[in-house]
């Protein structure tokens, strides 16, 4: 099975990534972007060879039209495109908001459904195909691209659908989009539907068919890969599955299932894939909002082992329980998670690169202390094992967090303090104050002046466990020291102590080249 980074099929073979997650996307509750975090979006969708960007829907606001803008302007390579409605004043909003983007593209919908033309539209089937005929006759002269979406697709009688495709074709439409709207379809219906279209609708020969499927039944991703084997030749996808309600096809699942599986799919795309992973991350950044850590792909769990068997079919040979590798969609790298199902050849693994060699004997012994630490919680950290092996504190490191008091002053721009005391074998207790945006990047400043290291947060998940000691928190950070990058991950009974205790422990893997023996004065809070 492939694991290649790019696939650079034959023409015939291409299937187009159509990206919506600037559009659908972020109209969704919950993940609104800025024009710049669009524009920081837009730049990484770029870099990963997307073939078109739906920068978002030029006429729905004056900011929206800023950002189609903003993005028309900054960004090369793909084609960028703004939904419209079947309205010249739609039409027109768009190709303003387009004109500075070197090749521009415009996606009218319209209804096709009885449900739609009767409750929505209150049109007819004539008055919907004239209103088709309008729109892409207009729009044929102002866009390098026109592509028409018969919103509700999947739920319009076949001869309107293919009437309405038709007529969209004859009036200019170089893509023709059947979106599964509501997300009420299955792969075999959906295989249908396109093999039937691409029978009966005449078309000039560049006019291709494009798949928009919605997630409401879970089938988004299955029911793209049916089009593609019907046929389609472009999907409309977003990074992680964002969008309206349950959300559209991801886009990171199906380039992936195009990648590995050729044998099924007759097509792939020009895809980059080693960017699928920085792009997820950067839009969790952008909106807060995680992806669960069972998520194809780009979850956290994705290239994680945990039970004893697949841990040891993975160290004598990746590909015993991985079918692509995590470099091949950017990820950094496999991990086998400590806990309970574990077994002694991971732990054993695991001591090795935190750069313990334990004998036969003390292995076996470390080995009861680690089954007792994972029954009593759950998952056993780096910082958990460097402690059974040196008797350090539980964050694994010479450093422990002795106190830790949060402060946050009053008014409509509030600063957060943090006062932090550490306790070190040599240097005895420190304590000292510091501020920040928000409670622990102001912790952070102060261990960073306790301890005179400078690290840059590059990413921060914390997340709370019911063990059979309690409620605790596990924090994992991920830091650039001195331009290296460094992982550590700590528990703590609160999410504070746990993320000083993760840098703590990330300073103890890059250990300073010269640690300073001053002790830092404290501020007056």
């Amino acid at each position: 099975m492939s694991t290649t980074a790019i696939n650079h099929p034959a023409a015939g073979d291409h299937v187009r990534i159509f990206d919506t997650t600037l559009r659908d996307g972020e109209q969704a509750p919950g993940f609104s972007m800025t024009p710049t975090q669009k524009v920081e979006l837009a730049q990484l969708l770029a870099a990963m060879h997307v073939d078109v960007i739906e920068a978002g829907f030029a006429a729905a606001s004056p900011g929206d039209a800023a950002a189609v803008t903003e993005i028309a302007r900054e960004i090369e390579g793909p084609t960028l495109c703004s939904l419209s409605r079947a309205s010249i004043g739609d039409i027109d909003a768009a190709a303003e908001a387009l004109s500075p983007a070197r090749r521009k593209r415009i996606h009218i919908f319209l209804a096709t459904s009885p449900i739609h033309r009767e409750a929505k539209l209150r049109m007819s089937r004539l008055e919907v195909l004239k209103a088709i005929e309008t729109a892409l006759s207009h729009a044929a002269e102002c866009f390098d691209e026109v592509e028409f979406s018969a919103e509700d697709a999947l739920r319009t009688e076949d001869d309107f659908l293919t009437e309405a495709m038709a007529c969209a074709a004859t009036h200019g439409a170089d893509v023709l989009n059947v979106p599964d709207t509501v997300g009420v379809s299955e792969p075999g219906e959906i295989r249908r539907v396109f093999e039937r279209l691409m029978r009966e609708v005449e078309r000039p020969e560049h006019v291709i068919f494009s798949a928009h499927c919605h997630n409401d039944l879970g089938l988004a991703v299955s029911n793209s890969l049916a089009a593609v084997q019907a046929g389609a030749r472009q999907v409309e996808c977003a990074i992680n599955g964002i969008g309206e309600r349950a959300g559209n096809c991801s886009l990171e699942e199906l380039v992936m299932a195009l990648n590995v599986r050729p044998d099924i799919f007759p097509a792939a795309t020009r895809v980059d894939t080693t960017q699928l992973w920085p792009a997820s991350q950067k839009l969790m950044r952008l909106t807060g909002a995680p992806v669960a850590p069972n998520k194809a792909i780009v979850g956290k769990n994705a290239f994680a082992h945990e039970a004893g068997i697949h841990q040891h079919g993975m160290i004598a040979d990746r590909r015993t329980y991985e079918i692509m590798t995590p470099e091949s969609v950017g990820a950094p790298g496999s991990e086998l998670v400590l806990g309970k199902h574990s077994g002694k050849h991971a732990l054993n693994q695991r001591l090795a690169q935190l750069g313990y060699q334990p004998d036969p004997e003390r292995l076996n012994e470390v080995f009861r202390e680690f089954k007792r630490l994972a029954d009593d919680h759950g998952e056993v950290t780096d910082a958990d094992l460097v402690s059974l092996m040196e008797g350090y504190s539980e964050s694994g490191s010479a450093w422990q967090v002795m106190r830790t008091e949060l402060r946050t002053t009053a008014g409509p721009r509030p600063k957060q303090f943090a006062r932090v005391e550490l306790s070190h074998p040599d240097r005895g207790r420190v304590s000292d104050i510091a501020s920040g945006e928000g409670p622990v990047a102001a912790a952070f400043a102060a261990v960073q002046r306790i301890t005179g290291r400078k690290a840059d947060v590059i990413g921060l998940e914390t997340k709370m466990l019911r063990s059979q000691t309690g409620r605790e928190f596990v924090a994992e950070i991920e830091v650039d020291l001195e331009g290296q990058r460094v992982r550590g991950r700590a528990r703590g009974p609160d999410v504070v102590t746990a993320a000083i205790d993760s840098l703590l422990f990330a300073f103890e893997r890059q250990p300073a080249p010269h640690t300073p023996q001053q002790t830092a004065q404290p501020a007056v809070m």
